[in-house]
Order: structure tokens, then sequence, then C-alpha cells
């Protein structure tokens, strides 16, 4: 029912240790330096999106052989290589030289000086190809954190395998997986991100004609208070639910173990192709040619190893997943965070459906049976007294996977950062994760959603 070891553990275990081992900045005279103060929250917000898609914002930034491409769907090609470098894949020991050009983001100043950062990409990455995406934050104490590796990634796995990359740390901030973390923010006057840009490097093999293509790429950066619980939002009275395709997990446990240990821990990208079939994305047969033809729902075991990192070893790797999504035909994706259930009821009144990280003890979610340290699943509606319309992939097979939950419990174990686990243990939350698939080229009402709730 989940995915490996999910980072957020890993991360509050580190946030904690970091936390009572650093002691406040200070100064001659026993006060906190002025500049590690962060800047106050813009309006109370605590989530900051930005993203990069437009033939406009492609133009922007600093190109190094790369060059922006008109056309329905704008995007970043390599014109000419900038030079060439050696990749050696740390999970298949292959050495490969590759051509490469990069492009800068010009410096995006967040609305929320940052605890953590999630970048998003969409890209086409034909065969001997593959993109690199790397983010650098600046702090509020003025210094700079490295260039950090948020992913390597390409839709298949023969030329590279798609991963993140552990071990980056400048000391102040750390990448757990696919989330660059600030590691000691708790206090008041801890350090923040206070503003950052994307660095993109395309990869081609030496004399190709063509490269990959990014068409959208960015992140949301964020600043979730500590919060065990969470107040439920009033609910719109208004029962709302889209058609979105039901799949089980469950009915592919044991299938492809090389993969997260197979079906029972494929939540995120089961999920996943629960929202592309919705609008219309279809696994090709070619693409499935692997698959055991035994197997139903093939394209299940296609989307497990389409999201699949090597170095997490497990498929919920939040990036991962909405760059898988966005390989279908005009459709796109980000990873995102939002406030509240009246965000999401927005979003399905426009028809866009989401997918939710949460994690949670048996007895905290009525109905579910079941606890969970990470789980993801899909809201396609709400009942009229505002309950949560769910697909919950860890069912037993596809029929049951429609469940109804309480609002106020739902609300609490996706948006809360802290939580006690089945020892009495603090353990990790969300703070409202999410992904939205919506189409590359959405209607004006789906626009507004997302404006509304902060995306756009």
């Amino acid at each position: 029912m989940t995915a490996s070891t999910p980072r957020r553990a890993v991360l509050v275990a580190a946030l904690a240790v970091a936390t009572a081992a650093t002691a406040t900045a200070a100064i001659p005279g026993g006060n906190a330096s002025a500049a590690s103060r962060p800047t106050p929250r813009a309006s109370g917000r605590t989530v900051d999106n930005r993203f990069w898609y437009s033939l406009a914002h492609w133009l922007a930034g600093t190109h190094r052989g790369t060059t922006a491409v008109a056309g329905a769907r704008p995007g970043l090609e390599i014109k000419t290589a900038a030079g060439r470098t050696e990749y050696a894949d740390p999970h298949t020991g292959k050495k490969s030289v590759w051509e490469y050009a990069t492009w800068t983001s010009p410096v995006h100043r967040s609305t929320v000086p940052a605890t953590e950062a999630i970048a998003s990409w969409n890209a086409r990455t034909p065969a001997g190809t593959w993109i690199q995406i790397e983010l650098r934050g600046t702090y509020t104490d003025g210094t700079a954190t490295p260039w950090y590796v948020m992913g390597r990634w390409a839709s298949g796995d023969h030329d590279i395998r798609r991963t993140s990359v552990d071990g980056q740390t400048d000391g102040k901030s750390t990448v757990w997986t696919d989330t660059l973390a600030v590691d000691a923010p708790a206090a008041a006057a801890g350090l923040r991100i206070r503003d950052w840009q994307l660095r993109l490097t395309l990869h081609r093999k030496p004399g190709a004609g063509r490269g990959p293509t990014v068409w959208l790429a960015g992140a949301m950066v964020s600043d979730v208070p500590d919060r065990f619980t969470v107040s439920a939002s009033t609910p719109s009275g208004r029962a709302h639910e889209l058609k979105v395709p039901r799949y089980s997990q469950e009915t592919h446990a044991g299938q492809y173990p090389e993969y997260d240990n197979g079906g029972e821990a494929w939540c995120s990208p089961t999920s996943s192709q629960m929202i592309i079939e919705y609008w219309g994305g279809k696994a090709s047969a070619t693409a499935l040619t692997w698959v055991n033809p035994r197997y139903s729902d093939p394209q299940i075991c296609h989307a497990a190893r389409s999201t699949y990192d090597a170095a997490y070893k497990g498929c919920g790797n939040w990036p991962f997943n909405a760059a898988y999504a966005a390989t279908y035909r005009g459709l796109g994706g980000v990873v995102t965070r939002l406030t509240s259930l009246t965000d999401l009821e927005t979003l399905v009144a426009a028809g866009i459906p989401a997918i939710t990280s949460q994690s949670f003890r048996p007895e905290e979610l009525t109905g579910a049976g079941y606890g969970t340290a990470g789980h993801l699943m899909t809201v396609i509606g709400f009942t009229a007294a505002g309950d949560v319309i769910a697909n919950d992939p860890n069912s037993a097979d596809n029929p049951s996977v429609r469940r109804v939950y309480k609002r106020a419990e739902w609300e609490t174990i996706w948006l809360r950062t802290k939580r006690h686990g089945t020892a009495g243990k603090v353990a990790s939350g969300s703070g409202g994760i999410c992904y939205l698939y919506v189409p590359a080229a959405p209607a004006a009402a789906q626009v507004a959603a997302l404006t509304a709730v902060g995306v756009f």
C-alpha cells in the first residue's frame, strides 16, 4: 500500500537531529543575526509556484547551446552542443559520452521564504537523450546553495537509469530524494530559501540531429508550519464526482519486484495512471510488449517501470510521476502543495482530479481498514456533505477502489506535517502534497481553477 520507506520519515528524523544540534547564529552582544531572519510570509501564504512553459519563458534566461522552439507546445531544445561530457551511470556501471547544452532560468524571488523546494518538469526524451534538472537557491542570510541535482531523467531506461542523487548537502540544506529541505528551519529566525533558479542540461548522443525537448520546468517552494492537527474547511455543499478509471495496485502484488518490490508498493504510479486515462492517455501496445501477457491492466506495470527511481529504489518519486504523466500527448503535470480541501473542491468543480499524499494510523481514517507511513490516492469528487470521494488504489480489486472518506479526517491526514506513529513516536506528514495532471492547453475554466489555487 505504500512506496519505499518514505523520504518524509527520513527528513523529519534528520531535521529533529539538526534542530537539536544547531544553536541560533549570534553576533557579538548575543542577538540573532538580522541577515538570518526570514522575511515574514506574504499575506500568510505558505506555498509559491513558478513554472516556465511559454515561448516567452524559454526566450528568457541564459542559453548555452539551447534554443526556444515555437509551436502549439513551445519548448526548449539543443541548437548547438555546448560541449561533451562523460556520464558514469552509478546504477549500471556504464560510461557514455554525451553532447550537452544548458538553459539557466531567471532568478525567481519567492513570495514565500521557503523551507522546502520540489522541482517539476515535462519533457520528451527520445532514445539516446536525457535531461538533468538542477536548482540553486539563495538563503535569507545572503549565501547561496550549490547547484543541487533534483533529477536525472529519461522516459525510458535503456540509455541511463532514471535517478535522484543522494548525499547532496552544504551543511545548511539537504536533498532528500525529490525534496530540497533547509536543515534547521524550526526557529522563528531560522534560515529560509529567499530566491532560486533552475538549470536544465539537455543531453544527446554525439552527432545526433535532435535531442530532448523540455516543455515545462519549475518548482514549488513552501514554508508549511509544523502541525499535528488541521481544522476542517467549510464544504461547498455541492456534490460533484468525476468519472475517473479505477485501478487497484493490489491486483499486481508480486509482479515485477525489481520495481519497488512489486504492485503492493505501486500506489503512486497506479494513481497516476488513473488520471492519465481520465484525460484520454493510453499506453501504446508497443510500450506494453515487455509485460507478461497474463497480467491484467499491463499499463500499471508500465507506469511503475516508467516512474522507478533507481537511487530511491521506489516508484514514489513525486516529480518522476508528474514527468511520466506528461509523456502522454497533450498532457502536463506538476507537483505542488495545496492548502485546504476547498482548493481540491475548486479543482474538481473544473473537472480536474488530483493525487494527494497522506499518512495515518488505521483509526485515523474511518473505512480505510489499514494504516500507512505514506500513501497516494486520487481525489475524484465530494459528497454534498463535503466528504471526500477517492479512488484508493490500496483496494482488493478495481471495482472496490472507490471510497468515501470523512472530510475532517482526510484534511488532517493530508495537510499535517507531523503525526504520531503506531508506537507513539513523532513521524512526518506530507503537508498537502498534490500531483496535478491537466491538458497542456487547458480550457478557460481549468485555467481559472489552477489560478485560484496558486498553480498559475
